[in-house]
């Protein structure tokens, strides 16, 4: 099947440039929801069957043009929000978002039990991830579109990715909107197909 990773629009934690994790999280700011609008466009030529979105407003407010477009209910599913940052929450300065960062392209290189501050390892991230993916894979439809986070994307696509160096992902900033294609199942594997632009 054909997956869509999207990475939600613009918030006003990405523009003071914050490490905001926390659940139900700031919602769009304007080019967020301009970014958000330009979806069902830019997918117009894709033939999707599902769509979900994390717990976090930001991927909801996201999700909403395109399930309108589409005539589809938004799934929303705990497995697929950002990666928790712990005791690094809020923050901004470089030493934290370079440890934050660090940690998940260390897990992505296989250190998994490796921790973040008082937040997650490894493990779960990728365990929650993956158990929303296999639901969807179990759906049995073609394409589907799930908006997310951009932590949580890379880390899912450098580990899951069967074509993917990991060093490539970690080098490659995931931009507000910007979308990963993948295709496969998880019993074949996950190929890298392409990423498409931010609108």
């Amino acid at each position: 099947m054909r997956l869509l990773l999207i990475r939600h629009g613009q918030t006003p934690s990405n523009v003071a440039g914050l490490l905001d994790t926390a659940v139900p999280g700031p919602g769009l700011t304007e080019l967020g929801t301009r970014q958000a609008a330009a979806l069902p466009d830019r997918l117009a030529g894709e033939s999707i069957d599902e769509l979900y979105a994390s717990p976090l407003l930001r991927t909801q407010q996201t999700a909403a043009p395109l399930a309108k477009r589409l005539g589809l209910p938004v799934a929303v599913r705990d497995g697929v929000r950002e990666i928790e940052a712990g005791e690094l929450a809020m923050r901004g300065d470089s030493g934290s978002i370079n440890a934050y960062v660090s940690t998940v392209f260390a897990w992505a290189r296989g250190d998994v039990e490796a921790r973040i501050p008082g937040g997650e390892s490894g493990v779960e991230a990728l365990r929650r991830f993956d158990s929303v993916i296999d639901e969807i894979a179990a759906t049995d439809r073609s394409c589907a579109a799930v908006v997310s986070h951009g932590a949580a994307i890379r880390l899912w696509t450098a580990s899951r990715g069967i074509n993917v160096r990991v060093d490539d992902v970690e080098a490659e900033p995931l931009r507000n909107t910007e979308i990963v294609v993948m295709e496969g199942s998880p019993d074949g594997g996950w190929r890298f197909m392409q990423r498409l632009a931010a609108g």
